[in-house]
């Protein structure tokens, strides 16, 4: 055991107290602690087989917890209900939550805290984020409690609480700061050192004497030291850990780069002989911070879209009882079933449903449409939105936590989290050219020490520069970054920003019929009635069963009243069947009847069929009408494969694909003859689109190679979807596949430009004809032509 390691706590580095002993076994030896609360932490590290966290970190952790026990036992607080109501979303299989955790110092920390929650029963799903020391956890309820969860973090020495997501945009602007902090010194001092190295260079200072020119560059030392010590730490700390992971990054080459010209320039200074270049030292940290900065604003601005939605959500609402009482709460404690009145020219606090009331609706921070939507009873209205005239009584519909705009926060962040093919093809691309870089850097230090000894240390260092590989790295990244973001002001969200990869490659676009192609808004036109049954109790028992679907037809039937139907259960690709007075009802198509239908009855595949016991009751028949940017969608998509997949009848699915001039139609099609129709294309090597609402097209939308679901979707289909439109625009589908193909184009010329540049800029470096000067413009300057370029995708 080394002396430093008596005195001070190998878990946090604070100083031991005198007489205080406490001590774990790591890494086969026997370390100090200063307190139980490291020790409990250090030991539960070594006893999960986690050890390698110390081999990796970069920095102590914080200073574990002395009241280690008070503050477990004060845990167990976050297992009652009305404390997660706030922040925990419960899909009702399991539970999720965002945790800010701190104490999170590298990458070491963001694997310590995956693997040690990933070996506990009932954690689903992990991820954690260690820029933002964020982290999202899934978990099963039933087998793990919040307050376990927070307790494994405890133990291994990270303090946990629930996330708010009005803070991410805060979050944001800290790491903004800290880069202009960076910047802003390493920019100050270029100017300094550029000044007086241009002075030098061109005898701006007329003709100076030894004395003073080695002043000068005791100056410029002095001036570039804090630029290499502060500004490039990040640099240097990324290629640490990329060493440490048996990796290799783009950062490894500038650490070599910076570090190298500036002890090469500082030798020089003291020794007085050789060359100096702190003005390039510093240009480079500065210029390669730029174009960092850039990327991390184009890598947000998706996120940064959708956080500040939040901000229009206000802090309180007022609510009404049922006296006509109105109080006023704060909107993160309403409760779906209280009412609340929204005055014209106020924020809807919350998701709701219009229950008296009708005016004009301002939803462009949802949709992009600054066009007011009119809101009548039954409405649906969304937190965030504005009542631009007329007063409305809202009930609420969701909590704070699960309104719209919360969802898109979730979503958005996990569509940034993925990753596309594109991009693993980049990094890999980066990591093989830093291998050759590295290695044509030296073979060029070998030849150059032979043929010209005093300029094989610049020219390596040239190469270096000049090659560094940040634009190819960018190329990626920047553009589906600023793609996403694009189209969320269009009203598209994205979940997974993979399937940018795949649109431009679609061949074959599905369309289902009801609710996608036409407004879903049905109205009984006809009702044949059979066995003497009255119309009325057609209509009742019609409605009573149709309350408990989500298909579009069942909308038909709500403005009625409804008998008490029991037992109600879907039958895929038919109907309904329930319990009504001890008698089965049934609804929908032919297939749906158990009876033999009299000669006397028009078997038309079209209507909807209605039977009680051993009586077919009655027939109805229903209308909708098609979307009036239907057909100028397909129009749009006339160089594809258009397709009409529909549940639907043969007469009304004709009929609506004949009006839009889609000829292949497929009709009364179940949810498992979709999924095959579906399958079968993409055996032969089709890529397949799909459009569609209902929760019978969740399937169907999770088996195509790309799916979206269209505004009033069900929920089901949301979930199964990988693009969600907020709006009905059907036009805006259009726009994602337009997007998409200049992310393609995009993507395609800032991978032109990086590999063209390097191609082009090595052969000079090697051959000498750069100075390190150059090679840092050189580089510096393909950086920002990619962001730049990629950015134009937000205009």
């Amino acid at each position: 055991m080394d002396a430093a390691n008596l005195h001070t706590c190998y878990h946090c580095g604070l100083p031991i107290k005198d007489g205080e002993s406490f001590t774990v076994t790591v890494l086969n030896e026997t370390r100090n602690m200063c307190c139980p609360g490291c020790q409990a932490v250090a030991e539960a590290i070594v006893n999960n087989g986690l050890e390698d966290y110390y081999r990796f970190r970069t920095q102590f952790a914080d200073k574990g917890d002395e009241k280690l026990t008070e503050t477990l036992d004060s845990l167990q607080a976050y297992d009652h209900a009305e404390i997660q109501q706030e922040f925990v979303v419960d899909d009702g299989t399991q539970k999720q939550i965002q945790l800010t955790i701190e104490g999170i110092s590298c990458a070491a920390c963001g694997w310590l805290i995956e693997k040690q929650l990933l070996k506990t029963p009932g954690i689903k799903r992990i991820a954690v984020n260690v820029s933002a020391r964020r982290a999202t956890v899934n978990w099963n309820d039933s087998e793990l409690k919040l307050s376990e969860i927070i307790r494994k973090l405890e133990f291994i020495g990270y303090h946990a609480l629930p996330f708010q997501a009005d803070e991410h945009e805060a979050s944001f602007l800290r790491e903004s700061r800290s880069f202009l902090k960076r910047i802003g010194l390493s920019g100050l001092m270029t100017m300094q050192v550029m000044m007086l190295a241009i002075g030098l260079y061109f005898g701006i200072f007329g003709s100076i004497d030894d004395v003073t020119k080695r002043f000068f560059h005791w100056v410029s030392l002095l001036l570039t030291t804090p630029v290499v010590l502060y500004s490039g730490f990040t640099f240097y700390r990324s290629a640490v850990n990329s060493l440490k992971l048996r990796t290799l990054n783009m950062d490894i080459s500038v650490s070599i780069a910076i570090w190298g010209t500036y002890l090469a320039s500082a030798w020089g200074t003291i020794s007085n002989s050789g060359e100096i270049y702190f003005e390039s030292v510093c240009m480079f940290i500065f210029l390669l911070l730029i174009s960092r900065f850039l990327e991390h604003r184009a890598r947000h601005q998706a996120s940064l879209i959708s956080a500040n939605m939040f901000k229009y959500i206000p802090l309180t609402a007022t609510q009404v009882d049922e006296n006509n009482k109105q109080t006023s709460v704060l909107a993160k404690h309403l409760l779906p079933g209280q009412t609340i009145l929204v005055k014209p020219g106020e924020t809807f606090p919350v998701d709701g449903v219009v229950k008296s009331g009708s005016g004009n609706v301002d939803e462009s921070m949802l949709t992009g449409e600054s066009e007011p939507i009119q809101k009548n009873i039954h409405s649906q209205v969304y937190g965030g939105t504005i009542n631009v005239n007329g007063s409305f009584v809202i009930e609420v519909m969701n909590e704070l936590k699960l309104s719209l705009v919360n969802k898109i926060l979730r979503l958005q962040e996990l569509a940034l989290s993925d990753k596309p093919k594109a991009a693993v093809y980049a990094d890999t691309a980066s990591r093989y050219f830093i291998i050759i870089v590295l290695i044509i850097t030296l073979l060029s230090y070998i030849a150059w020490w032979m043929y010209q000894p005093d300029r094989a240390f610049w020219v390596a260092i040239s190469i270096l520069v000049a090659t560094c590989p940040c634009a190819l790295s960018l190329a990626t990244p920047s553009a589906l970054t600023s793609a996403i973001a694009k189209l969320n002001q269009y009203g598209l969200l994205v979940k997974r920003a993979n399937v940018i990869d795949v649109i431009p490659e679609i061949t074959t676009v599905i369309f289902d019929k009801t609710g996608t192609l036409t407004q879903g808004h049905f109205s009984i036109s006809n009702i044949e009635i059979f066995n003497g049954y009255s119309e009325s109790f057609a209509i009742e028992l019609a409605a009573g069963i149709e309350q408990y679907s989500q298909h579009p037809i069942a909308k038909a039937f709500s403005q009625n009243s409804a008998a008490s139907v029991e037992q109600v259960s879907t039958v895929p690709g038919k109907g309904l069947q329930g319990l009504y007075q001890e008698k089965a009802v049934r609804i929908g198509n032919l297939d749906i009847l158990s009876v033999q239908l009299p000669s006397c009855v028009d078997l038309d595949d079209a209507r909807i069929y209605l039977q009680w016991g051993n009586d077919l009751v009655a027939a109805f028949t229903v209308k909708d009408v098609i979307k009036t940017d239907a057909k100028q969608l397909v129009s749009k998509l006339s160089n594809k494969n258009l397709v009409m997949l529909s549940g639907d009848a043969e007469k009304n699915a004709t009929s609506v694909a004949a009006s839009l001039g889609i000829t292949n139609v497929l009709f009364r099609k179940s949810p498992e003859q979709k999924l095959a129709y579906i399958q079968g294309l993409q055996s032969q090597g089709t890529k397949v689109l799909m459009v569609g609402d209902g929760i019978n097209d969740a399937p169907v939308l999770a088996g195509a190679d790309v799916s979206i679901a269209v505004g009033d979707a069900s929920d089901m289909a949301k979930r199964s979807a990988d693009i969600i439109m907020l709006t009905p625009k059907l036009e805006n589908i259009d726009v994602a596949i337009s997007m998409a193909i200049k992310v393609r184009a995009k993507i395609k010329q800032n991978m032109a430009w990086a590999i063209g540049y390097n191609a082009l800029i090595l052969p000079l470096a090697v051959a000498g004809y750069l100075t390190p000067w150059m090679a840092v413009v050189g580089m510096s300057l393909s950086s920002i032509v990619v962001v730049v370029n990629s950015v134009r995708l937000l205009r």
